[in-house]
């Protein structure tokens, strides 16, 4: 089955997995995602650690208003965290595999490529999420 990134130049998938951040050329600060548009000439890209820290996180347990929300009517609840990369920066994302009562700020997570959606010929749409790292929660 094919599949495709939900944006380009966002993260990696030959090999091991790696968000795409982009450094200043300026200051050397770290970004995600890496910039794009003119923009993207004061930075270079580089890979993200692949692992981190939850730093903060929600569970989303109600179907959000739409628009904006564009997502299947039966809704499932899902969490959101923030996870601190070391030394890099801090990045927004799901947290699949793991139990709601589970989570905890400081859970070293790790980051996972999974289907997003489907476009009408099937390809499988992929995006970024994080959960236990080693399976552990």
């Amino acid at each position: 089955m094919a599949e495709r990134p939900i944006a380009e130049n966002l993260f990696t998938t030959d090999g091991e997995s790696h968000l795409i951040g982009g450094r200043s050329h300026a200051d050397g600060r770290i970004v995600f995602p890496m910039p794009g548009g003119g923009e993207a000439a004061f930075y270079e890209p580089v890979p993200l650690s692949n692992r981190g820290k939850l730093w903060s996180f929600t569970v989303q347990r109600f179907r959000p208003k739409s628009p904006p929300y564009a997502g299947p009517d039966a809704f499932q609840p899902y969490a959101v965290g923030y996870v601190e990369l070391p030394g890099e920066v801090i990045v927004e994302g799901r947290l699949v595999d793991v139990e709601f009562d589970r989570l905890r700020c400081g859970l070293e997570v790790e980051l996972a490529i999974v289907p997003f959606t489907s476009d009408p010929d099937g390809t499988v749409v992929t995006t970024y999420a994080f959960r236990p790292a080693g399976g552990k929660a």
